[in-house]
This record gives structure tokens, C-alpha cells and sequence, in this order.
């Protein structure tokens, strides 16, 4: 599930979430539904090869002048999937300039062996973007319309409408008078089709005047979750066994690699997307634990890790591997839009000192903190806990700062001993 923010009004806002709705076509359906997706792709690679070529300095326009004509010379699908087309080859070159932009450039300076970034554009691209998988989008009421008293979905196909059948687990949320539908997308995945369908809802907007928890949540390794609460109580989700199942992937997949056969390449490539679902599973359990427990009105406070550099801190090169592989960022948007639904807020602080700062005394040193016990025992007052305990409990002193005001609350170098 996709998720974003729209604000609505004062006390509302809109969150739009993907339902996977599967279909069940016939074998004279599947086949046409066949032929839209792969011509549709063909269309997209086309139209991405346009946009490189001009250098990403394209709009609506422009397409309308230069391709839309010659497009609908080529292909025998509408006018509306032919005008979808560039909006679904705008929107993937903007996420991918946005995930660059988030991930920079590192590289290690020969001379002073220090770590450096380089903010990245849709420059670096070398080649276009290219569209792998058989797809198509359809707009509402345009090119996908609910009929028979929602119990069928009418879809364009290369020669008309078609009438599949569908799953209405979703039947709830896809059609009544609160729901506002967008965008679907016709996929085919193992030989099953599906359509995944926008749906945007009006929801309570969290108030800061309503707030029931602060929750500081410090995310690691060792200790996939710390998480600290106002009632002093402290939970610890531990990473071991996941830790484990994930070397056991890494394991297998140098062995694969050495291979380097066609099998062993297929197999790499499941074994990628096997992982890839399983740890998504883990981070939906983690966060649905997490809101389930806590309710509604509860501040969550997470450190943000963006551009954090694990060289510096880590020499252990497994540590340091699994610290980049690990997914912090899907737990991070999983909680947020399971939160959203529940009137609650995620919100993300500086991560600078909340593992050296004495939670007591306010003091920091980085030496207070023992990697090799998983203790931190701090030199000026005396105050020993667990390490991860620490960052989970600074976390939520920057969760009251924010409720006080302060929207970005960080911990300064104030005071250090070293």
C-alpha cells in the first residue's frame, strides 16, 4: 500500500492508499487485457527514450505537439490511455529524481580517507528509463467504470469495453459516498491479473491539543525496536532471528552469484523478491503492533537517518552491510500511514547525540556509551542502562519538546565530557 497527505480542511485531511483488487478474467479477456498491457509498455519506453532525449525539459504540452499524434498513428488503444502514457512516464522520472536526491553520492577520498557526499539529479541518469513489466493505467469513469451493481468491472480493451469479474473483499471501501476513487493500474503478476486502484478518505488530522502518548522509537540491529513511553515503560523487539533469516539470504545469494549460470540468475532474482515481501511482512507487523497498542492521538518520534554515514561509526563489515540493507525507511512510511488512520503523527528529529546524551543529567559523552555490553553508564551521575534504552528515551524528550513547540527539537553539544 502507497500513501500521501493531501491537508483537506482545518480539522481533516484526505490519505490516499492502493487497494490490490484481483480480477478474473476469461481466457478471451486475458487475452486482450494482454495486448492493452503490452501495448501500453511499448508506448511508455517510447515515450521515456522522448523524455531523455530532451533532457527531462518536457510538459503536457510539448507531448501533445510532438508525440501524441504520432503515437495514435502506432497504436490502437484511445486517446485517454495515450495521454495516461505521459503522465505515467512523468511520474516515474519525478520518483526516481526524488530517490536520488535522498540518496547522494558517497565516496572515499584517497588522500584523507574520509567519507564524502554528492547531492544527485536526473542527470546521472544514463540511459532512459525502462518499463520492464506489462502495464496499464486507467482512469475512473474514463477507462474503468464499476457495473451490475459494483459485481463487475468494465475495463478498455483493445476493441471495446470488457466486463471482468473481481474480488470484492475491497467492496466497502471502493464504493460508497466517503470514497473518492483514482488512478488504477492493470498489472499481471504469476499469471494472475490485478488492478490496483487509488482510494482517497477524509480522516481526522492529529491535534497536538489531543495527544495521548509520546512514543521515542530507536531503530537498530541487535534491537530492531526500543521504544520508550511516557508511562516509563520500556519494550524491546528483538532483531536476532531476523538478523539470521537475513544472512541466510545474503548466504545463498553469494552462492548464486558464483554460479553466474541463467538458473542461478532466475533464482537470484526470486530469491530477491522473496526477501523483499518477507521483510515488508515484518515491518507491517511491527508497525501494526506499535498503533494497535498505543491507540489514537499518540506522537510517535523516530531519529531521522538520512545521510548518515555507518563507515565512520561501524568498522565491523557485516554490521556495516546489514546497517545499509537494512529497511528503516519502509518501517518508517509503514508507521506513518498506519498512524495517519488512527489520528496520530509520526514525526522524524535529528539523530545527533541521542545515543551519547545522559538521559538524567543531560550530559554527553561519547565514551559513556559500551558498544561490546550494550550498556551505557554515564561518568557524571551514575545513570546505567541498556544502550538502546538511551536512544529510545532521548527520542521521547524530543517528542515533548515538539508537543511544547519546537518543530525540529535536537539535542546540541553543549555540555561534553570527554
Amino acid at each position: 500500500m502507497l500513501q500521501w497527505i493531501k491537508k483537506g480542511g482545518d480539522n481533516m485531511s484526505t490519505q490516499t492508499l492502493t487497494l490490490k483488487v484481483r480480477l478474473y478474467p476469461t481466457a478471451e479477456q486475458i487475452d486482450d487485457l494482454s495486448k492493452v498491457a503490452l501495448e501500453y509498455q511499448q508506448l511508455c519506453n517510447i515515450v521515456s527514450q522522448w523524455y531523455f532525449d530532451n533532457h527531462f525539459e518536457v510538459n503536457r504540452k510539448r507531448f501533445n505537439h510532438e508525440m501524441y499524434h504520432y503515437l495514435r498513428s502506432i497504436s490502437g488503444i484511445n486517446s485517454a490511455m495515450v495521454q495516461s502514457v505521459y503522465r505515467t512516464v512523468e511520474a516515474r522520472y519525478k520518483t526516481i529524481a526524488t530517490l536520488v536526491s535522498q540518496h547522494p553520492y558517497k565516496y572515499c577520498d584517497v588522500n584523507d580517507k574520509k567519507w564524502y557526499s554528492e547531492s544527485r539529479t536526473l542527470d546521472w541518469l544514463r540511459k532512459p528509463i525502462y518499463f520492464s513489466r506489462p502495464q496499464a493505467d486507467y482512469l475512473r469513469n474514463i477507462n474503468y467504470s464499476f457495473v451490475n451493481q459494483a459485481q463487475q468491472l468494465s475495463l478498455n480493451g483493445m476493441h471495446g469495453r470488457i466486463k471482468v469479474a473481481f474480488n470484492n473483499y475491497y467492496a466497502d471501501q471502493l464504493i460508497n459516498d466517503t470514497t473518492k476513487l483514482g488512478t488504477a493500474k492493470l498489472v499481471c503478476a504469476k499469471k494472475h491479473w490485478f488492478l490496483y486502484i487509488a482510494v482517497t478518505n477524509e480522516i481526522d488530522d492529529w491535534n497536538v491539543d489531543n495527544n495521548q502518548h509520546v512514543v521515542g522509537i530507536d531503530r537498530g540491529l541487535r534491537q530492531i525496536m526500543t521504544i520508550y513511553d511516557e508511562c516509563t515503560k520500556t519494550k524491546f523487539f528483538n532483531g536476532k532471528a531476523i538478523a539470521y533469516k537475513r544472512h541466510k539470504f545474503q548466504y545463498l545469494r553469494k552462492q548464486l552469484q558464483a554460479k553466474g549460470t541463467k538458473s542461478a540468475k532466475r533464482h537470484l532474482k526470486q530469491l530477491s523478491q522473496q526477501e523483499n515481501r518477507w521483510m515488508s511482512d515484518v515491518n507491517h507487523c511491527l508497525s501494526k503492533t506499535l498503533v494497535d497498542y498505543y491507540g489514537k492521538n499518540t506522537l510517535f518520534v523516530m531519529e531521522n537517518l538520512t545521510n548518515v554515514t555507518f563507515e565512520r561509526q561501524f568498522g565491523n563489515h557485516q554490521q556495516t552491510q546489514d546497517l545499509h540493507n537494512w529497511a528503516f525507511f519502509d518501517l518508517q512510511n509503514k508507521l506513518t500511514y498506519k498512524a495517519t488512520r488512527q489520528s496520530s503523527q509520526v514525526v522524524t528529529v535529528s539523530a545527533q547525540y541521542t545515543s551519547q546524551r545522559c538521559p538524567r543529567c543531560g550530559q554527553i559523552c561519547k565514551g559513556n556509551r559500551h558498544h561490546d555490553i550494550h550498556q551505557y553508564q554515564c561518568n557524571y551521575c551514575g545513570f546505567t542502562t541498556n544502550d538502546d534504552r538511551v536512544g529510545a528515551m532521548n527520542l521521547y524528550e524530543l517528542g515533548k519538546q515538539y508537543l511544547n513547540g519546537d518543530l525540529k527539537p535536537k539535542f546540541t553539544k553543549t555540555n561534553v565530557t570527554d
